[in-house]
């Protein structure tokens, strides 16, 4: 918390703070500043949140190496807070800088919450539909900008199933250059048509070039991605319109 808080706000911020790490498996350290003053406070408004943590551990087993966090103004009906909910007044914006490491996305990639967002997809080929189901999927992260992805996908054709084992390397969209494949390598199964390959690159293409993502009541926009050895950092920003029910609830722990 910063020095040049008020009374008030270095209170807010301490409560928020507990309140988020009860929230939490584990935390290495986390950082909570709320600018407010007594009137705001009973208003249920806020100048402004900054949320900085390290080694945050979420119930579902889900890891963030660093992430710092600054929301505008909040407002929150006060009374929605008694009766163990989270209504935001006016919608809410922050930007977010997210640091992930290997094994974290590794980790997030296998967990429950994640395989139910992107295990099974189908794909538009010359005009026939085929279906791929995600089996299991590892993330490598050499540095010099790069990504390579190795798993396994279960291909669903004309009533028939086969397996497929894959490499790819490719250099994801950022501010400063478009998505790019490099190279797409199968290591199980026969192999794919060129025509499959187009259609899953064209899939992919389209869905990095979202201009947001939406997740319960959230608009979330990447704005860049840096790729270390090792690490990948996000920088996003994004527009709340209403506090998720699975964030909601921590008001009633």
């Amino acid at each position: 918390m910063s020095d040049k808080q008020n009374l008030e706000g270095q209170l807010v911020s301490q409560v928020a703070e507990r309140t988020i790490s009860n929230q939490l498996e584990a935390a290495e350290q986390i950082d909570i500043s709320v600018e407010t003053d007594i009137l705001k406070i009973v208003q249920g408004q806020a100048d402004g949140v900054t949320i900085a943590g390290q080694g945050l551990v979420t119930k579902q087993n889900l890891r963030v190496q660093e992430i710092q966090l600054k929301t505008d103004t909040l407002a929150i009906n006060p009374l929605s807070v008694i009766f163990g909910q989270v209504q935001l007044d006016k919608p809410l914006n922050f930007n977010a800088r997210v640091k992930l490491t290997q094994a974290d996305i590794n980790s997030a990639l296998a967990s429950d919450f994640s395989r139910k967002f992107t295990q099974n997809f189908d794909l538009d080929v010359d005009g026939e539909i085929v279906n791929l189901k995600l089996q299991e999927i590892q993330i490598f992260l050499p540095g010099n900008s790069r990504i390579e992805c190795q798993g396994k996908v279960l291909i669903h054709k004309k009533g028939e199933t086969r397996p497929l084992g894959f490499l790819a390397k490719l250099r994801p969209r950022t501010s400063k250059q478009t998505l790019r494949l490099e190279s797409f390598h199968c290591n199980e199964g026969e192999g794919v048509s060129l025509e499959l390959i187009v259609a899953l690159m064209q899939k992919f293409k389209a869905l990095v070039n979202l201009p947001y993502y939406t997740w319960e009541g959230i608009n979330i926009r990447i704005k860049d991605m840096e790729i270390q050895q090792g690490s990948l950092i996000i920088f996003s920003e994004a527009h709340v319109s209403q506090i998720p029910e699975a964030i909601s609830e921590l008001t009633e722990s």
